[in-house]
């Protein structure tokens, strides 16, 4: 699944093509959107929300709503949101106008925005709605803080998951309504750099501060670039401690990294460097 680095970077992509551009057309191919029309909307901004996408537009003054949309609640029909999250396999791509697209099976793109300098295709894409702006914490209010976004609060964070001090660290980190933008990736190399087993409690992990700090600072170095890198370095096969290493060496002390799963999720760790507590 794409941590929160990633799903910012693609936010960048987008902001990038088309914020400030009148939409020249768009084509979605979920039935919920099916006859959708953006011809003449004019995109606004692009943002993250931890792993959620959010594409703000304004629709042309009288233009119709959205077939099947709900009447804002308040009252301005203008300004709409793009919904989309990628969960494994969505992304989006920015073309410029008649650049060939990637190399993707055509049934997994789910729509197309036209713009005249740009086009953007949105492939595989979860959870795809089309809201009033004003309604956008309907489907992401109950997020806790977004460690890449403006609204970070690492005492929140902690709150949060010390509220839930028999659950597993491992799934704790995972859960976005503790903190927003931490994927498999991050919650092994985390755990690593800490010295925590992934099974230990929440109540029983020493430095949960320290924990959350942690991974804000690795999700923000990575900000900017689609390689992810925990240890510094870019070359490949050396961009992280366990995570996708079950059964080489740990860098630190030569005990094979073991995988397994967690919950719903397979974990990474290194068993004599995070010692069951």
């Amino acid at each position: 699944m794409p941590e929160g680095d990633t799903v910012w970077n693609t936010a960048r992509v987008l902001q990038r093509a088309l914020a400030g551009a009148r939409l020249t057309g768009s084509d979605f191919r979920v039935p919920q959107l099916a006859a959708t029309d953006l011809t003449g909307w004019t995109v606004r901004e692009s943002a993250s929300r931890g792993k959620h996408l959010l594409l703000r537009l304004t629709a042309p003054p009288n233009a119709a709503a959205p077939p099947d949309a709900a009447a804002p609640a308040d009252g301005n029909g203008r300004d709409w949101t793009l919904h989309s999250h990628l969960r494994m396999d969505g992304a989006w791509r920015a073309y410029a106008p008649g650049e060939r697209w990637a190399a993707r099976p055509a049934h997994l793109i789910r729509v197309v925005l036209r713009s005249p300098g740009a086009v953007a295709v949105g492939y595989h894409l979860h959870e795809l709605a089309l809201i009033p702006t004003g309604e956008e914490e309907s489907l992401v209010g109950h997020l806790g803080p977004d460690l890449l976004g403006p609204d970070w609060d690492p005492d929140e964070a902690v709150r949060r998951l010390a509220a839930h001090p028999d659950e597993t660290i491992g799934e704790a980190l995972l859960d976005q309504r503790n903190l927003a933008g931490v994927g498999n990736l991050y919650k092994c190399e985390v755990l690593f750099l800490r010295g925590v087993s992934p099974w230990t409690p929440v109540r029983a992990v020493p430095d949960l501060p320290g924990t959350v700090t942690l991974a804000q600072r690795l999700l923000a170095a990575n900000r900017g670039r689609w390689t992810q890198s925990t240890t510094g370095s870019l070359h490949r096969g050396q961009t992280s401690y366990v995570y996708g290493r079950r059964a080489q060496p740990c860098r630190r002390c030569g005990t094979a990294i073991r995988k397994e799963e967690l919950g719903e999720r397979v974990t990474y760790w290194c068993p004599a460097c995070q010692p069951d507590r």
